[in-house]
């Protein structure tokens, strides 16, 4: 038998320009840059994380920003619909108002008894926040532009939407540990063990064709591990189920195994460290290139192809 996950690890996304995603996700959503790398797989391309005060797992959207391709991704079935971060609920009113204020449309629903205001990034990113009750572990960010009481509290859940529910459904409780909560509207509602924060996951149907990854939407989904020893387990319950999990990889901040679920979705499973401090210091993350031992004799030819970048700018308020 599997263990059985807390909950969201990250999510990564696929960005246009890297200046407008950074000065987005920090001068806007008030989240802290905490990681600058780049893909380990495609060393030309950035790696952004946005979490908060100390990047901690369950807290952290993560960007490629594709400015060398430009190739506009299509929403469809087997993608991430929405990536949802808890408020506090007396923050839906400075939310609605800061985000309008930036000149981004909001919508405000109900949703399972709890407020939902949704809304997409530049590069169209279905974002959501949600004013709940529930536990929060993310640690304020002191000097971000967002006051403290109102920060974005960790993410809430992601949305899924796959042609058929019944597959996916079957990997998320068999193999990750999620528990069937709901149904609203079409939507099934999981919850993961613990329910902590970072434990939801909707799962809705589509219509549409499947999507094709680009600018514009999600590229994975990562879930949270203890260990490596966790990890193993997870593969081992994941070839059961006919999948093809990938080897566990090293991420320096984290390590990881990756598999495609039925739907479609291509899901991670991460280890909680050992962290963004690895190799920086608290006071000084996101501050800096960092790149993994096994890419620091390629500094210099990394650094050259990367797009200018100048770190993330608060707008006036």
């Amino acid at each position: 038998m599997s263990p059985e996950t807390t909950g969201l690890h990250h999510v990564t996304a696929i960005a246009g320009d890297p200046q407008r995603n950074a000065d987005f996700y920090v001068g806007v959503l008030g989240l802290r840059f905490v990681k600058r790398t780049v893909n380990h797989d495609d060393t030309g391309t950035y790696h952004f994380y946005f979490g908060d005060g100390e990047g901690t797992p369950g807290t952290n959207i993560t960007f490629f920003p594709w400015t060398d391709r430009g190739r506009q991704g299509e929403f469809g079935a087997g993608q991430t619909q929405h990536t949802a971060y808890l408020i506090p609920e007396d923050a839906v009113e400075y939310w609605t108002e800061r985000l309008e204020s930036h000149g981004i449309t909001v919508e405000r629903t109900e949703r399972f008894d709890e407020t939902v205001l949704q809304f997409e990034d530049p590069d169209g990113i279905g974002l959501e926040l949600v004013a709940a009750d529930a536990e929060a572990d993310a640690v304020p960010w002191p000097d971000g532009p967002v006051p403290e009481e109102h920060q974005l509290r960790g993410f809430y859940s992601v949305t899924l939407a796959v042609e058929s529910v019944g597959p996916t459904a079957e990997i998320l409780t068999d193999v990750l540990g999620y528990e069937h909560e709901a149904t609203e509207d079409g939507r099934h509602r999981y919850r993961s063990a613990g329910g902590g924060f970072g434990s939801v996951l909707d799962v809705v149907e589509t219509d549409e064709e499947r999507g094709r990854m680009g600018v514009g939407t999600v590229h994975h989904v990562a879930f949270r591990a203890e260990s490596t020893e966790e990890q193993a387990a997870y593969r081992e319950a994941y070839i059961e189920k006919g999948l093809e999990p990938s080897e566990i990889i090293d991420r320096k901040y984290f390590h990881a195994i990756y598999a495609r679920e039925p739907g479609g979705v291509l899901f991670e499973i991460s280890t909680m460290g050992p962290g963004f401090t690895a190799d920086e210091g608290f006071e000084e993350l996101g501050e800096s290139l960092t790149l993994p031992d096994w890419l620091e004799d390629e500094r210099e030819a990394i650094e050259a192809q990367l797009p200018p970048f100048e770190g993330p700018n608060a707008p006036a308020e």
